[in-house]
């Protein structure tokens, strides 16, 4: 069904017809459920909060199990929030947080995987794109200083990348 189609039937719907599709919708779908809860009551906050603590999961879990590094899941988070059109402040916040957690991590545990770091500039990148899409640099440089220097007191394969990289946002 095309979007003009869609427009056609939703007009041919009264009130009561048209609120029944959106329920029917609501309660069929996460999507659309989670949209309408974001809509009426962001709580960017606790979102914040919540990805956040998964992050720090995916590197120091709480039950001594081994850490898994998944970068997805930060992406998923991330994802997730612009597709609700969050605060930008809070999508930068978690895009940074994810790269300082590594680097907390690799602080203390030895990654020899060139695909890690490789991925932690690839997400180095893509907040610096935000962050200077969104006019956010002067409100977000100290923390991108600090993961460059921290990227080079560890010692990262990459952490000349991550100098070039932000030379280009100032």
């Amino acid at each position: 069904m095309s979007k003009r189609q869609l427009t056609e039937f939703l007009s041919d719907l009264n009130k009561e017809e048209l609120k029944e599709q959106v329920i029917d919708l609501y309660k069929r779908f996460k999507d659309v459920k989670e949209f309408y809860d974001f809509s009426f009551n962001p709580n960017e906050e606790e979102r914040l909060r919540l990805a956040k603590t998964k992050i720090s999961r995916e590197y120091f879990p709480e039950s001594g199990k081994k850490a898994k590094k998944r970068r997805s899941v930060a992406q998923k988070h991330i994802k997730k929030l612009q597709q609700l059109e969050a605060n930008p402040m809070i999508i930068a916040d978690i895009m940074l947080y994810a790269i300082e957690v590594a680097q907390i991590y690799t602080a203390e545990n030895a990654i020899n995987q060139l695909a890690f770091y490789k991925s932690m500039l690839s997400s180095f990148q893509t907040a610096l794109k935000w962050i200077d899409q969104n006019g956010l640099t002067m409100d977000f440089k100290d923390r991108i200083e600090h993961i460059i220097n921290e990227s080079k007191e560890q010692k990262w394969l990459n952490a000349e990348g991550f100098e070039r990289n932000a030379n280009l946002l100032y």
